[in-house]
């Protein structure tokens, strides 16, 4: 069914598709009909005909982020970066801004309570009541799902669905973080993981979008769709040392460092490599969740941080006021996602592609 075909058959199935963790811990998905719910009081019935696919999925899927506080379920839902058509409005909506037929997005943050003192203060990202899409509330790797009225995220006009999706996690994410580096126009910004899925978008949004100058790291293969994106300079991470490719960052940012890095990659030794790039008063901002153990931030030595004035600050994930504002970048064509798309029952592979750290930019699944 295409895509027009779903915003104007408003005919709803009694079951749909869904992919489910069939073996959580592995990498493992499983294609299965489910029954269509019902929108209850505040709810509406969106059909999704697009979902991205992120790191944060593969951790949930292999329950690699020792952090989670419980393991995900068998049969759970996952996804996160949903966008489709409202099929059918919930009780007391007659009169919601939300109507049949718009396009909404699912972002990470499946709802909030919007009464918590983040939420109060328009951080609803890290709500103490929040609903996670795809960890134990059913995510956008399927055909219909749930979501508040009141949270869904409207889709510009001039912005294809499968360009939106990943703007809904990705985008939002390190469009956040680049706005908590505190960075000033003209000054280096250090993209660690820079030709990931969320590196990409954060070298385009950076340098295009708020004027930073680019030093992107990542391995050598990734160097020219780095450069494509923004980045300025280019770093080949097999190809230094930690002391080395400390100098080079140096060298490159005029002998100080940059005033900020923004660690994508999920590697505990990008964070200890990333606070030796920063001049006094950087900042590093952390977005990449590595699995397996916690670890500390190596090098993060009081003296330093004292003497150089440097901040450390975490970034989950963007509220709905950014998603709307990059949103808008994507539909002004600052920011673009590189993705390639891919069917439903392809998941698996791309996971594996993923924890092989093979794959460049995103992939979207087309559920239409």
């Amino acid at each position: 069914m295409s895509i027009d075909d779903i915003k104007t058959t408003l005919v709803i199935p009694k079951t749909y598709k869904a992919l489910v963790y069939d073996n959580p811990g592995t990498i493992s998905t499983k294609l299965v009909e489910l029954e269509t719910p019902e929108p209850g009081l505040g709810e509406v019935l969106i059909r999704l005909t697009h979902s991205g696919v992120c790191s944060s999925d593969l951790g949930v899927m292999r329950n690699g982020w020792s952090g989670l506080p419980v393991p995900t379920p068998v049969g759970q839902v996952g996804g996160y970066e949903g966008v489709g058509i409202v099929h059918k409005l919930g009780p007391t909506l007659a009169n919601s801004p939300i109507k049949v037929g718009d396009r909404v997005g699912i972002k990470w943050i499946a709802s909030c309570c919007g009464t918590c003192p983040p939420c109060l203060e328009g951080a609803d990202g890290v709500c103490y009541h929040q609903k996670v899409s795809g960890y134990f509330t059913p995510g956008t790797f399927q055909q219909y799902v749930l979501g508040p009225a009141s949270y869904v995220t409207p889709i510009p006009d001039t912005l294809a669905s499968a360009d939106a999706a990943p703007m809904l996690c990705a985008g939002l994410t390190v469009y956040s973080a680049l706005r908590k580096s505190l960075a000033k126009s003209g000054q280096w910004v250090v993209i660690s993981g820079a030709g990931g899925g969320l590196g990409h978008m954060a070298c385009q949004i950076a340098s295009r979008g708020m004027a930073f100058r680019v030093l992107g790291i990542d391995h050598g293969s990734k160097e020219s769709f780095v450069r494509e994106c923004g980045a300025e300079e280019f770093l080949d991470v097999a190809k230094f040392d930690d002391g080395s490719l400390k100098n080079e960052v140096r060298r490159i940012t005029g002998g100080r460092g940059a005033s900020a890095a923004i660690v994508c990659a999920a590697s505990n030794r990008s964070y200890a490599q990333a606070l030796s790039f920063l001049k006094f008063h950087g900042t590093l901002v952390c977005v990449g969740m590595p699995e397996g153990r916690n670890e500390a931030i190596g090098g993060a030595f009081p003296s330093q941080m004292v003497l150089d004035e440097i901040r450390i600050v975490g970034s989950a994930v963007g509220g709905r006021r950014e998603a709307l504002e990059v949103l808008e970048l994507a539909a002004r064509g600052v920011v673009k996602t590189h993705y390639r798309l891919e069917k439903m029952e392809n998941l698996n592979d791309v996971f594996q592609e993923m924890a092989e750290g093979k794959l460049q930019g995103r992939v979207v699944l087309d559920l239409a």
